[in-house]
């Protein structure tokens, strides 16, 4: 396992550096952003809705459990309040910065698929008779029995949303990946044997699970749907949780796989500095060790040349022995 160096990559050291590697990643999470707003802005399909279909569309039309504006505040600031948590702790940017895109991308990317599902069922809610009728009074045509809507048309549009569930897949996306997080921080897998960690991983899901149970009791969504949200949410969290950080039974769950990174190529960088310097080490010594050898002439002429080794310049002195 890499060597663990704490409080040496915080945000002040290290964030412009990760947030400038990431751009195209920030970038394209602010195209999700749009794309999921033009999805919630054009109308959805109106599915056709016939006179005997309204026995299981006719529960009383209630307020939110759970309004919209919390689940934001459930799915996000939650986790984030965990990760910023965490690295008040260890100080480590990439696991902070990493831990906060993951989760928006978990987010962001169940958000874009909820909705456009959304938009193509077009399935009607557990109380769309209410929305439809607000006098009670049903209007259908002669020939097909479909509705003829009578109510409020941004009621009536939110009517035709309930397949998947919103709230429940906002929900699962980010506190499961909460959860990932989680398993991984405590190493609830590390074959210890202490299953009570456990009991903090799952608290996300119940929550999550709480939030889903609330949308089926208000009676704005089918238990379907809400089972849908939940997959949905789940396995969008899974794989971007995964794509950033390693498994939780991996030895080294607990980190993010750039720290890792990080980590192998400052100790390559190291080495290889070491090794250099002491090349350079080497061939000044050997540099030092040698010294001018001119060999004697070899033939009939016995005479011998000898050279001034004084680091003086100046022409060479010749002693002539006769």
């Amino acid at each position: 396992m890499p060597e663990i160096q704490l409080g040496t990559h915080t945000l002040r050291s290290h964030g412009t550096r990760v947030a400038r590697i990431h751009m195209h990643d920030w970038f394209i999470l602010l195209l999700l952003v749009i794309i999921d707003a033009v999805l919630n802005i054009i109308e959805p399909f109106h599915r056709f809705v016939g006179r005997d279909m309204m026995t299981d569309l006719s529960y009383p039309l209630k307020d939110n459990t759970i309004p919209f504006w919390a689940v934001p505040i459930i799915a996000i600031l939650l986790p984030l309040a965990v990760f910023l948590v965490y690295y008040f702790i260890r100080k480590d940017v990439y696991d902070f910065h990493h831990a906060i895109l993951g989760l928006l991308y978990a987010v962001l990317i169940t958000a874009v698929i909820t909705d456009a599902i959304k938009d193509g069922v077009g399935r009607p809610r557990p109380d769309f008779f209410w929305r439809c009728f607000p006098n009670g009074t049903g209007v259908f045509d002669k020939v097909t029995t479909d509705v003829q809507c009578t109510g409020d048309k941004s009621v009536i549009k939110e009517g035709h949303k309930s397949f998947p569930s919103g709230h429940t897949s906002w929900s699962f996306a980010g506190l499961v990946y909460l959860s990932w997080y989680l398993s991984g921080k405590i190493r609830a897998f590390d074959r210890s044997g202490h299953v009570a960690k456990l009991c903090l991983v799952f608290l996300p899901i119940l929550m999550a699970s709480m939030v889903a149970v609330s949308r089926v009791d208000d009676y704005w969504h089918h238990w379907q749907d809400v089972f849908a949200g939940g997959l949905i949410g789940s396995v969008i969290a899974s794989f971007c949780y995964l794509q950033f950080f390693p498994p939780p039974y991996d030895i080294d769950g607990w980190g993010p796989h750039a720290y890792f990174r990080m980590l192998a190529e400052s100790n390559n960088g190291a080495r290889q500095s070491s090794a250099d310097n002491g090349s350079q080490q080497v061939q000044s010594s050997e540099l030092q060790a040698v010294t001018l050898y001119i060999p004697p002439q070899q033939g009939g002429d016995t005479r011998s040349n000898s050279w001034d080794s004084s680091p003086m310049l100046g022409a060479p002195q010749n002693v002539r022995t006769h």
